[in-house]
């Protein structure tokens, strides 16, 4: 498919969707909530998303981390790298998992993270990534953009780690414009896939979770919102690349 075009709203955002006081009372108790969901979830963190997936997850990162650029030689940081579900694909791609290094800032998740030998794993945030200014060719985020703060300042704190020239990859899942579509996603994010969450896991947290999925995809900035907040991050050549009408691929490099 061809980019998209974006006609909905465009300026720079900070909080990727107002609190959501099913979950936490407010933005100061929304951080630590998020970490713990993720933390308490994390063993079965996998078996959940296959589910969620189809099993196809795993092909279709392949194929968004090659759209995006990535290539062997290239240096790869993977932010928000959780059970390692990206990194594993980069490091394929690279064919060097040594080349490779995933940022996470829950330790359940970096725990029980499986990836090939030689990935580096640390703990940091989007907002505070732990590594100097031009350290990788390229970054990737896999559905972690509506669980950070404030986009305006991870994006800065993406171009600034990128190395001129590097490429960005941002997978998210969107809300779907077309009522019919958006219906049929709710009812299997925020019912089938909860319920099958609640019968497959050793942890009663993990169906809050999967509902707070989707209840955060629904509230999350618009596609167009995001773009302008790259590019004033200062990133260049910023497109969004969709999928079923659902799965969105945010691209940008940074000016050589």
């Amino acid at each position: 498919m061809m980019p998209a075009p974006d006609q909905t709203q465009d300026h720079v955002v900070h909080a990727p969707h107002a609190p959501l006081t099913d979950y936490y009372r407010d933005e100061d108790d929304r951080k630590g909530w998020v970490r713990h969901m993720f933390d308490s979830t994390a063993a079965d963190y996998n078996r959940i998303e296959a589910i969620l997936g189809l099993g196809s997850g795993s092909w279709y990162r392949r194929q968004a981390l090659l759209r995006a650029g990535l290539q062997r030689g290239m240096r790869a940081l993977d932010v928000g790298v959780g059970t390692g579900l990206v990194a594993r694909q980069a490091a394929a791609i690279l064919g060097d998992p040594t080349a490779v290094t995933g940022v996470d800032p829950s330790p359940g998740m970096l725990q029980n993270a499986r990836v090939p030998d030689g990935v580096v794993l640390v703990e940091g945030s989007a907002e505070r990534i732990p590594f100097p200014d031009n350290s990788f060719d390229f970054l990737s985020m896999g559905y972690a953009l509506r669980h950070i703060s404030d986009l305006a300042v991870a994006f800065r704190e993406f171009h600034r780690v990128l190395k001129p020239g590097g490429r960005l990859c941002i997978l998210e899942i969107t809300c779907p414009e077309k009522p019919l579509q958006k219906t049929l996603l709710k009812a299997y994010l925020r019912g089938v896939v909860p319920t099958l969450a609640k019968l497959a896991s050793r942890n009663g947290e993990t169906s809050v979770l999967w509902r707070y999925y989707w209840d955060s995809i629904e509230a999350c900035a618009p596609p167009a919102s995001v773009m302008r907040t790259l590019e004033d991050a200062g990133f260049a050549q910023v497109e969004r690349y969709v999928e079923l009408g659902v799965f969105s691929e945010y691209r940008g490099g940074k000016q050589a």
